[in-house]
């Protein structure tokens, strides 16, 4: 499979595993090859017929060179995708909107191209599939700083607030959602919204008959790159995120 450009209907025709990884990726040439080395380990071993769709979302360092080299050594399993930089909710979006549109994809998984997402839980996600629609993560031991655990804490609350159930942790990079239940939520999600993962909780959480499962899990800190948070913006993404989540009442 050749690297492909920002078009649904080319994804989507490349899209044939039961379980589709989504991935975004930004400036992650130092780790990417071994989160997907790890994962496609944990795969191979339960059995799973699997791809990768990863998406550079405009990096800057060699992430590009690294995804054209291991797309060569694996084109069955990896999807490429290189984009201008729209952000990690945006570059979300587009992921989801592939997998949901392939009629062949059974399970879509999101995670983070940084290693904070432990492969280990996975086979705990994967056994509960029968019973659920939305099997996702809750960080119940993070890693990656205290900063970041309040940022996810005041997104708990405010999404809660306005959804009137418990969001419990509605930014969480690691979930695993039935195609059709991420299809049917997506199209009541406009594609313009920044902060995918959170509106795509809300919506979820609010419709009816969604069944869902809960793993704990632990989050790590970044393996690679920097983990850093600027706090002086934390109180304006928040603010956003409030006006756009009440757009979607």
């Amino acid at each position: 499979m050749s690297i492909i450009s920002l078009q649904p209907v080319p994804v989507t025709a490349v899209l044939v595993s039961p379980l589709v990884v989504v991935i975004p990726i930004f400036n992650e040439s130092a780790t990417i090859g071994s989160v997907v080395s790890e994962w496609t380990a944990v795969f191979r071993s339960l059995e799973i017929d699997y791809q990768f769709l990863l998406i550079n979302d405009g990096s800057s360092d060699d992430t590009m060179g690294v995804l054209r080299q291991m797309e060569a050594s694996d084109p069955d399993r990896l999807v490429v995708v290189d984009k201008p930089n729209a952000g990690h909710g945006r570059t979300c979006r587009l992921g989801y909107s592939a997998a949901a549109a392939a009629p062949l994809v059974e399970w879509v998984l999101q995670i983070d191209s940084d290693g904070q997402c432990d492969s280990s839980y996975f086979e705990e996600f994967w056994s509960h599939r029968e019973e659920a629609d939305c099997i996702f993560g809750r960080r119940v031991q993070r890693d990656d700083g205290y900063a970041r655990a309040m940022t996810s804490k005041f997104c708990k609350f405010g999404a809660s607030l306005l959804g009137g159930r418990d969001m419990v942790d509605p930014n969480v990079p690691y979930r695993l959602m039935r195609r059709e239940t991420l299809a049917d939520a997506l199209v009541r999600i406009p594609a313009s919204f920044n902060i995918h993962n959170v509106a795509l909780t809300f919506i979820l959480k609010k419709t009816d008959g969604v069944r869902w499962v809960y793993v704990p899990i632990r989050f790590r800190d970044r393996q690679g790159g920097s983990n850093s948070i600027n706090l002086s913006n934390v109180a304006h993404w928040g603010f956003d995120m409030l006006l756009e989540l009440r757009k979607l009442k």
